[in-house]
């Protein structure tokens, strides 16, 4: 077709150099096709993968071009061009299976980072609230436990509000005509046969399983629970917040009109000697007796029959209603249960005693602005 075209358009001296051409052209695309590798069926030109197609096979003299010419990666999804193949005339392959584990890689690289910071701090948090230690051995049943209770209140009631007066009265001594200090002395003694009391019947009603198991009423200078009892004292504002809102769901009862407190007489009259009196009551008294009663009996003996946790949530309760005052009673549990966590971690009575002083101590304060 060439000559022909060749034959008519030009001239007979310039067709035979036409037809040269057009001879060499083709044997350059023969040249050319014997370089390329196989065409790929239709079915697999595009698959779903990335392919790369490159040529390095020709040699320099015949198709100078070639050498340098490639293909880039051809791919469905956006990544980073990568080095080049050093295997020549290869045709590399990825399918969606390599790439789907390339992505699982990268992602369990990630979530084991995750998952490194999570373990953190669940160590953090297991040093702070898990609580460690060997579990009481409880030698008494359920009957003993309940008899220690009831008699404790029992005596508590009997001795504060019969005994006492009693023996005041037949002295001859009423307690309207004690002066500010008389009546914050006769306090500091009611609360002190109160507690007597309490732990005499707590001695009578364990005489029995005599000798106690190792970690019953422990108290001890040692270890490191003065950090729980710092942390106790953070949680005394939220206390102060729960005391709060029980007063504000709780409606105030109508009593009979009463004259303010020997307490708040002492605390207006500003009389250090009574202050300090009840001070002892509320910081030293209170503390001691309770937290025996309570931590140091009532939750380890729960623990024959509960969970740990389930233990410090009831001798919580039972320590709110124990105060005999609806409006404090969410206090009371919460700060039952810190109290409970502390004596928990600790195995030490020292360190719920001297929690339970600080925060009487924080509210007596209080009561004194």
């Amino acid at each position: 077709m060439a000559s022909t075209l060749g034959a008519v358009f030009l001239s007979p001296r310039q067709a035979p150099a036409l037809i040269f051409l057009s001879q060499t052209r083709q044997m350059d695309q023969s040249s050319l096709l014997s370089f390329l590798p196989p065409v790929p069926p239709r079915s697999s030109r595009f698959p779903l993968g990335s392919w790369r197609w490159k040529l390095s096979a020709a040699p320099k003299d015949v198709f100078p071009v070639i050498k340098k010419w490639k293909l880039g990666r051809v791919a469905c999804f956006m990544r980073e061009e990568e080095e080049a193949s050093s295997i020549n005339g290869s045709f590399e392959f990825m399918d969606s299976k390599q790439i789907e584990d390339l992505g699982k890689a990268k992602l369990d690289q990630s979530s084991a980072k995750n998952k490194d910071w999570t373990s953190k701090i669940r160590k953090v948090a297991d040093r702070m609230f898990t609580l460690h230690g060997d579990p009481w051995m409880v030698p008494w049943t359920a009957e003993t436990i309940v008899q220690v209770m009831l008699l404790w209140i029992a005596s508590f009631w009997l001795v504060g509000s019969w005994i006492i007066p009693f023996l005041a009265h037949a002295a001859g001594f009423s307690k309207e005509s004690f002066t500010h200090r008389g009546q914050a002395l006769y306090s500091l003694l009611t609360d002190i046969a109160e507690g007597l009391a309490g732990i005499a019947i707590l001695h009578r009603c364990l005489a029995r399983f005599q000798p106690l198991p190792s970690g019953w009423f422990r108290f001890s200078l040692k270890g490191n629970w003065h950090f729980d009892v710092g942390l106790g004292c953070l949680l005394f504002p939220l206390v102060n917040l729960l005391s709060q809102i029980n007063i504000s769901l709780v409606p105030v009862l109508p009593a009979p009109p009463v004259g303010i407190s020997s307490v708040e007489q002492s605390i207006v009259a500003r009389d250090p000697v009574a202050m300090a009196l009840y001070a002892v009551v509320v910081s030293v008294c209170a503390p001691i007796w309770e937290e025996i009663v309570f931590r140091g009996f009532l939750l380890p003996s729960l623990t024959r029959y509960m969970p740990l946790w389930w233990a410090i949530i009831v001798s919580a309760f039972v320590f709110a209603l124990a105060h005999f005052n609806v409006q404090r009673l969410l206090p009371l549990v919460f700060l039952g249960v810190v109290m409970g966590v502390v004596f928990a971690k600790s195995r030490n009575l020292l360190a719920s005693m001297l929690l339970h002083s600080l925060w009487n101590g924080f509210v007596f304060l209080d009561l004194m602005k």
